[in-house]
């Protein structure tokens, strides 16, 4: 009559020393082997310990509707002749021989609903005589700039708009994106608020204090700021007798397609660090199991085996 298999399973054998013995110190020794060789191995990958992270957020704009407005002329055909207006009381009364109000008209759309401003629309009309022409404009944009995602981050920001010409415009056009420029990951949690001053003192009565090159050192030695990259610029001459220069601006405040640096917090870097790590040591419990079953299995080392069965117990 034919024999087959009906079932099986496998035998269970423990591997009895005392706690001073061979057995118990190449168990110990392999039980270090396991377990730490795989921390080094991924911490010297460069990837366990993560210093930083990215992310993406639709940031909260709002124009706070100050302005810092210089206009150069050639009217006079002397160096150094401009017109200029701001919404900063001190430098109009220090700029009050050059000071020349215009017509400003701003506003912000929520294009897509979710309840934050997606650009700006700005006009502005500088009235002129008919013997000034524009050559040149500086335009300076405040803006109040907010994070929410990870930290919550705070900031008073700019936007520069400049153009030059060697012909006399009527209009300036400008198209452009309002982005988050960082030199420093921001904070995983918490307020950060450091940059949440203003940039021009406003009370301040010193000159220095309102010189473009001034505020602009000033701006780029903080870790954060706002810029506007390569805008496009439609340069329009031929203004009309009487009329007005112009400057329309559109600015759009768009998600960050340039990734957000932030630090990550301690649960983050437990859970990329647990992944990474468990897949190595996944490997080395695979091989030190092999190693331990040839060990004890030739009884390289003094050890009682104890069986599942006894030999009285033993079906012949």
């Amino acid at each position: 009559m034919a024999v087959y298999e009906v079932f099986s399973h496998p035998e269970l054998r423990r591997y009895k020393a005392t706690l001073c013995s061979k057995a118990t110190l190449i168990m110990l020794a392999i039980l270090v082997l396991t377990f730490i060789p795989p921390l080094f191995v991924v911490y010297r990958s460069y990837g366990f310990w993560i210093k930083e992270a990215t992310y993406r957020e639709i940031p909260t704009v709002a124009f706070k509707h100050d302005i810092l407005l210089i206009v150069e002329l050639n009217n006079a055909g002397a160096e150094g002749n401009y017109l200029t207006y701001s919404t900063f009381q001190m430098y109009n009364q220090l700029q009050e021989q050059r000071l020349r109000i215009p017509v400003i008209s701003s506003r912000e759309v929520d294009s897509n609903g979710d309840g934050k401003f997606d650009h700006l629309i700005f006009d502005l009309d500088l009235p002129l005589t008919d013997t000034e022409n524009v050559l040149g404009v500086k335009l300076l944009l405040f803006f109040y700039y907010k994070l929410l995602k990870f930290s919550s981050f705070h900031m008073e920001s700019l936007g520069y708009i400049e153009h030059e010409s060697a012909r006399p415009g009527a209009r300036l056009a400008v198209y452009g994106d309002l982005r988050f420029h960082q030199k420093q990951a921001l904070a995983h949690k918490g307020i950060d608020n450091r940059f949440n001053d203003s940039i021009i003192d406003s009370s301040s009565t010193f000159a220095e204090e309102y010189d473009l090159s001034m505020i602009f050192k000033k701006y780029s030695q903080r870790n954060v700021t706002t810029v506007m990259p390569n805008p496009y610029k439609v340069w329009t001459s031929g203004r009309a007798a009487g009329a007005p220069f112009r400057i329309s601006a559109t600015i759009d405040y768009p998600e960050e397609s340039y990734l957000i640096s932030y630090t990550p917090g301690f649960w983050y870097l437990i859970k990329w660090g647990w992944v990474q790590y468990v897949a190595v040591l996944a490997l080395f419990l695979f091989l030190f199991e092999r190693v331990k079953v040839f060990i004890f299995h030739n009884q390289l080392v003094t050890t009682i085996v104890d069986r599942p069965f006894n030999a009285k117990n033993k079906l012949t």
